[in-house]
């Protein structure tokens, strides 16, 4: 397939390379100079323009931040859009503007499909998981780009419209309150009835057997493997949006998420105050998965 993917920063440099070592033939556009001569390097096809993607692709894979960004590349996309063509965004666009912008693309035959995209850097090698919402009949037909883009097994249709970035949204909440639990629990080994203990050694154990081992430990394991008394960086923990849209979501159906409220609530005392070990974990947690900042103290 001819795709074209506009946003060619960390995550969608990844998604381009991934298609391209897939089969497919990959268009990429970018602001940056840098980024297209980086998809140059992966064996894409970097162009200058939207208008120039137009000419190559019908299908455009949007991997912009979520916002205003992906309503700006719609709007100078459109004109260059046909009947039939198909928009997918891989961002993490709150679910009620994808359903929007659903409905407004197909008022002129555009089909538009919303895909959770998670997994962050380490996509690169194993892949990601895709949690895929719209037309079912559009995702079939697109089936081989999810599938070359995703970990073996790690993609698949959630619903319609809207129901792909729920689900990831959903998806997000979970995490904000695991890094959490994980943050707490090495904060209390850390200040705790016995000093020094190997967190090298102790996360390495929990991921051979331990009914908490995970990804998230496997990334504890590398965190503390370099560095494990984090004196140089600040306690802040960013946040996206999505834990937010998740509580605002589960506060409409009276649905309990203690943890997550909690979870919020720490990262923004965590900017305020600078927070502590725990939530220096988490910011270093943030990073290794998403690449995302840690401020250095």
């Amino acid at each position: 397939m001819n795709i074209g993917v506009v946003g060619l920063g960390r995550m969608g440099l990844i998604v381009a390379e991934r298609l391209v070592k897939g089969g497919h033939s990959v268009f990429g556009f970018d602001p940056s100079e840098a980024a297209r001569t980086h998809a140059q390097e992966i064996g894409a096809t970097a162009v200058e323009s939207l208008e120039a993607l137009h000419e190559h692709a019908n299908i455009y894979w949007l991997m912009v931040p979520a916002g205003d960004a992906v309503d700006t590349v719609l709007s100078e996309l459109k004109p260059y859009l046909q009947q039939g063509d198909i928009v997918i965004d891989g961002g993490n666009s709150f679910f009620k503007n994808s359903v929007r912008r659903h409905n407004e693309l197909a008022k002129d035959g555009i089909h538009y499909l919303d895909c959770g995209t998670s997994g962050g850097v380490a996509g690169r090698k194993i892949g990601f998981s895709l949690m895929v919402g719209g037309e079912k009949e559009i995702y079939e037909q697109v089936e081989p780009i999810f599938k070359a883009i995703a970990a073996p097994n790690g993609y698949g249709y959630m619903g319609p419209s809207g129901a792909g970035h729920y689900v990831k949204m959903t998806h997000n909440g979970i995490e904000y309150a695991l890094l959490q639990a994980y943050a707490e629990g090495l904060h209390l080994l850390k200040e705790g009835e016995y000093k020094d203990l190997d967190f090298k050694n102790i996360t390495s154990v929990w991921n051979n057997g331990s009914v908490i081992r995970s990804f998230i430990v496997e990334l504890l394991h590398g965190i503390f493997t370099h560095d494990q008394e984090l004196a140089d960086i600040s306690g802040e923990i960013g946040e996206n949006k999505t834990g937010r849209w998740t509580m605002d979501e589960a506060e409409k159906y009276n649905v309990p998420m203690d943890l997550l409220e909690r979870a919020l609530a720490i990262r923004r005392e965590s900017r305020e105050t600078g927070g502590n070990y725990g939530t220096k974990v988490v910011a270093m947690l943030r990073n290794a998965f998403g690449g995302h900042e840690v401020k250095k103290k």
